[in-house]
C-alpha cells in the first residue's frame, strides 16, 4: 500500500489524488502532471468475481504517455487484464476503463514503454517512467444504481452517451415488475428524450446468450433497442462489440433489426432482417472465430422451432476481455422521421449458457 495517505473523497466529481508538484527555477516554473478520478468504485474485496467502470481525468500529459489501473484486492492487481494492463487519455484529457473490484484504486500516469507489474505489494512513486500516481479509496456504495433480473445484477445508466447521437439516460427508465421481466423506455423528462441501459457487473465470456423480448414489431422507427457487448478494454478492437438491434435506424421502409460485429461500416458485418411480431428470443453462440445469431419465434424452448433468422460471423469476430453483455434502448438522431411518443420494451428473461 502507498504509505501517503489520499486526501478525503467524494462519491463523485472529485479530485482525490494527484503527484507531482512545481519544479521552479530562477526564471520558469513547470506543472508536473496530475490525476484525478471522477467516477470510483465500490470499496468491495470481490476480486474477479465483480466489476465496475472507473474514470478520470489527466492534466498536463503528453503524448505516449498512458495510465495503468491497479485495484487493491489483499495486494494491488493491474486492471483490467494482465493482457490488457493499459488504459488510453482521450484528448481531452479523460479516460474509462473497467476494473475489477478492490478496496482501494491506483491510477498511473506511465511513460512508453512502461512495463507494469501483475501484481504489488507497495505502489510505485511518482519518478522516472511514473509520471503522477493517484490512489482513492473504494466508495461506500456503488457508483451507479443497480436492479437484480434473472438472476444477475445489473448496472443502470444514469450518464449520457453518444451512441445513436447525444442521449440522456435516467435510471427510472429501467425497472422489473412483479412477474420479474425488464423494462426499458424512452421518456421525456424536462422536455428532452431520457434513454434505458444496463450492463451485466460480471463478464462472462464464450457461451450462449439468448434473450426472450416481447412483441417490438411496433417500435418506433427513430427509436434503437439493442442487445450487445462491450469491452472498455477492447477499445483498439472496437470494444469487442457483438449486437443484435431492433430497429429502422429512421426509415420507416427499411427492415426492422440485424445482427452485427463491429465496425458495421463492413458489409459483410451486417445481416439485416425482418423480425415479426409477437414474443421473439434472439441469441447468439460466441465461440473462438465463429459467432452464431439466430432468432426464433416464441421461448426458444421447443428444440425444432424454425428460425426467424440465423447468420454465422467466421471473420473479426473478437475474443473474450473484460466485457459486459448489455441492452439499451435510444434515440436514433439522424432519423427521418423524429421521436415522437416515446418506447418501451419488455425482455421477459436473459439466460447465458457457458
Amino acid at each position: 500500500m502507498q504509505p501517503a495517505t489520499p486526501p478525503a473523497l467524494t462519491r463523485r466529481g472529485a479530485i482525490v489524488g494527484v503527484a507531482g508538484g512545481l519544479l521552479g527555477g530562477c526564471h520558469s516554473l513547470r506543472i508536473q502532471p496530475s490525476i484525478e478520478f471522477t467516477r470510483i468504485p465500490q470499496a468491495d474485496e470481490g476480486g474477479r468475481a465483480k466489476h465496475e467502470i472507473i474514470e478520470g481525468r489527466v492534466t498536463g500529459a503528453h503524448t505516449g504517455q498512458q495510465i495503468v489501473l491497479y485495484a487493491k484486492s489483499g495486494a494491488w492487481w493491474v486492471q483490467p487484464l494482465v493482457t490488457r494492463p493499459f488504459t488510453k487519455i482521450q484528448p481531452d484529457g479523460k479516460w474509462t476503463a473497467a476494473t475489477h473490484l478492490g478496496t482501494e484504486y491506483a491510477a498511473l500516469l506511465v511513460e512508453l514503454g512502461y512495463r507494469p507489474s501483475v501484481s504489488m505489494n507497495i505502489l510505485p512513486s511518482a519518478g522516472g517512467d511514473v509520471a503522477a500516481i493517484a490512489v482513492a479509496k473504494g466508495a461506500s456504495s456503488p457508483p451507479s444504481p443497480s436492479l437484480r433480473f434473472s438472476g444477475h445484477e445489473w448496472r443502470v445508466r444514469d450518464a449520457p452517451s453518444n451512441r445513436g447521437g447525444p442521449n440522456l439516460y435516467a435510471p427510472s427508465n429501467a425497472w422489473t415488475d412483479v412477474r420479474g421481466a425488464l423494462h426499458l423506455r424512452i421518456a421525456k423528462d424536462s422536455g428532452k428524450w431520457t434513454c434505458a441501459e444496463v450492463s451485466l457487473t460480471r463478464s462472462l465470456g464464450y457461451g450462449t446468450y439468448s434473450f426472450i423480448v416481447q412483441d417490438t414489431s411496433r417500435l418506433a422507427p427513430a427509436a434503437v433497442f439493442t442487445m450487445f457487448t462491450w469491452d472498455y478494454a477492447g477499445v483498439d478492437e472496437n470494444f469487442h462489440e457483438i449486437d443484435i438491434e431492433i430497429s429502422r435506424f429512421g426509415d420507416p421502409a427499411s427492415k426492422n433489426a440485424q445482427y452485427v460485429i463491429q465496425p458495421y461500416y463492413v458489409p459483410a458485418n451486417v445481416e439485416r432482417f425482418s423480425a415479426p411480431s409477437g414474443v421473439l428470443m434472439h441469441s447468439f453462440h460466441w465461440a473462438p472465430g465463429r459467432i452464431s445469431f439466430r432468432t426464433v419465434r416464441g421461448s426458444g424452448t421447443n428444440a425444432g422451432s424454425h428460425p426467424v433468422a440465423e447468420h454465422v460471423f467466421t471473420s473479426g469476430v473478437p475474443s473474450p476481455g473484460i466485457e459486459s453483455v448489455r441492452m439499451n434502448l435510444y434515440v436514433f438522431a439522424s432519423a427521418k422521421i423524429p421521436l415522437e411518443n416515446g418506447a418501451e420494451v419488455v425482455i421477459e428473461k436473459f439466460e447465458y449458457l457457458p
